[in-house]
């Protein structure tokens, strides 16, 4: 895969709390930056924490559609906003190479519920199982 790192997204947080006393799990700085790669011949997204594997995002491609089919998050890494991260990183890069996404996942349907501002990234036509309509929502 002499492409990989065009198929690479860092992210990079700036929502999580400094070392502090109440650490259980995971540190604090373990999910600060994620990389997401496109494994293309596996269809899946991979999220990395620290160069492991965290999370993943299975799709199929359609043309310039990518049908977002499940998300899981490995145990360890659950409840950081793992999966959250992984699936705004998908969907960014979606609306930066001009694709679409039609949503199956229900964990990715109800994060582009929470945020409707990647409505726009979704296919006008097959958006998936959503509640809300692309351009609706976004008074919330």
């Amino acid at each position: 895969m002499a492409d990989n790192a065009d198929d690479m997204v860092t992210l990079t947080s700036t929502d999580q709390d400094s070392d502090g006393p109440d650490q259980s799990g995971a540190t604090t700085s373990d999910t600060e930056d994620i990389v997401i790669t496109d494994n293309r011949e596996g269809g899946v997204y991979e999220a990395t924490v620290g160069g492991r594997t965290a999370a993943g995002l299975v799709y199929n491609q359609v043309g310039h559609r990518v049908v977002l089919l499940a998300a899981s998050v490995l145990p360890e890494f659950r409840g950081q906003g793992v999966a959250s991260k992984l699936i705004g990183g998908v969907l960014d890069e979606l609306r930066r190479q001009g694709k679409t996404a039609t949503v199956s996942c229900p964990f990715t349907a109800a994060f582009v519920n929470a945020h409707p501002e990647y409505a726009d990234v979704l296919d006008p036509e097959l958006p998936g199982s959503h509640t809300t309509t692309p351009g609706q929502g976004r008074g919330h």
